[in-house]
């Protein structure tokens, strides 16, 4: 490196630091985006990602970029919102060059029959799940975008928006509660963006990193977004009288700098929540299961009619709900089969299994048939 790229790439790190500190730029950033800054390129976070282009915020402020050298064929290398890139300092239009590899990455499965993975956001610290207290509560979905929180990398926070619908606290109390045996580990908190209730802890929580805001359409995200920014930068529409649910509004992901301090990303509501490869998420959703496992007699346990079985043994003693069970085996074989799709070897092994139990049933009947004549 010549002297003067030196001093370049030197005062850009110092003007980067002023002006991205708010983003989450940090000193590992810096060294990583080293040799970019050498070539004279530009640091800056991707805060929307649209078909083809980009809008990135750096220390020259918000610019729009032309994304095509960083558009591979493979869905899950294509540029996403919270990613840190390199950008040209100039040029119309500029093009992002790189990304900088991501310290974490919340992914889901596509609808597609391909089975390819969808990253909704990068480099997120807290996963926000929001779930509306007024509508049914439905803990199998929370626990999904639980698995998916856990296996990005980022902390889980479940949000119980729109508390002021259930003003009786006792009430209220059951439902954190019922969470909270649904998410071990994950901090419940309850919040009324319409009446401020809640809103500092919530920032208090957020304010050290970037978070993603996820759940489903009429969730309350947007209005929760706003109240968090303290400006109404996301659309909102009105609640049907019909079913208490909300409109579709949010239709990208959008990365805004909070006040009190760290970055919120907001997104489409998920109709589909899609496992990738989300293994040990699910194992840390339901960790106690996993636990109880450990003590099974035998190694492979199915928790079903096995001898020794601790699991089963938690579930007639009343200490595990069978709902939690039932959901465990659910994300499980959706989990293995996603995983399946793409990993040959486990193909075979699960084809093996399926025989396996094929044979014992079949087996099982002839005997019973037996005993019967």
């Amino acid at each position: 490196m010549n002297p003067q790229n030196h001093h370049s790439s030197t005062s850009t790190s110092t003007s980067a630091f002023s002006a991205l500190a708010a983003y989450g730029w940090d000193a590992d950033w810096a060294d990583a985006f080293a040799p970019y800054a050498a070539e004279g390129l530009l640091p800056g976070r991707v805060v929307r990602v649209d078909r083809g282009q980009c809008d990135v915020v750096t220390a020259d402020g918000t610019i729009r970029a032309d994304t095509a050298f960083v558009t591979p064929h493979d869905p899950m290398r294509v540029l996403c919102t919270g990613d840190w890139a390199a950008v040209e300092p100039a040029g119309n239009p500029r093009y992002v060059r790189a990304y900088l590899p991501r310290r974490t990455a919340f992914v889901r499965s596509t609808s597609s029959k391909r089975s390819e993975g969808q990253i909704l956001a990068a480099n997120v610290d807290h996963a926000v799940v929001a779930v509306s207290c007024g509508a049914d509560l439905d803990l199998g979905r929370i626990e999904r975008f639980l698995a998916l929180a856990w296996e990005s990398g980022a902390q889980p926070v479940v949000v119980l928006t729109k508390a002021d619908l259930v003003p009786d606290p006792v009430t209220r109390s059951y439902l954190v509660q019922d969470v909270e045996t649904a998410a071990p580990g994950v901090p419940v908190l309850t919040v009324s963006a319409e009446q401020g209730d809640g809103l500092d802890t919530l920032a208090a929580v957020l304010g050290g990193g970037t978070s993603v805001l996820l759940g489903q359409s009429g969730a309350g995200k947007s209005t929760l977004a706003n109240a968090l920014l303290g400006t109404d930068v996301m659309d909102v529409q009105a609640v049907r009288d019909v079913d208490g649910k909300g409109r579709h509004t949010t239709t990208t992901r959008n990365l805004l700098a909070l006040p009190g301090g760290g970055v919120l990303i907001d997104t489409p509501g998920l109709r589909g929540v899609g496992l990738w490869d989300a293994g040990s998420g699910v194992g840390q959703v339901f960790a106690e299961i996993e636990e109880l496992a450990e003590r099974c007699r035998f190694h492979d346990c199915a928790h079903e009619s096995e001898p020794g079985c601790a699991v089963r043994a938690a579930l007639e003693a009343g200490e595990l709900p069978e709902r939690r069970l039932e959901s465990y085996r659910k994300l499980q074989r959706e989990n293995q089969y996603i995983v399946a799709k793409t990993d040959a070897r486990l193909r075979a092994e699960i084809r093996k299994e399926w025989k396996r139990k094929g044979a014992a049933g079949k087996a099982a009947m002839e005997a019973k048939r037996g005993r019967l004549r």
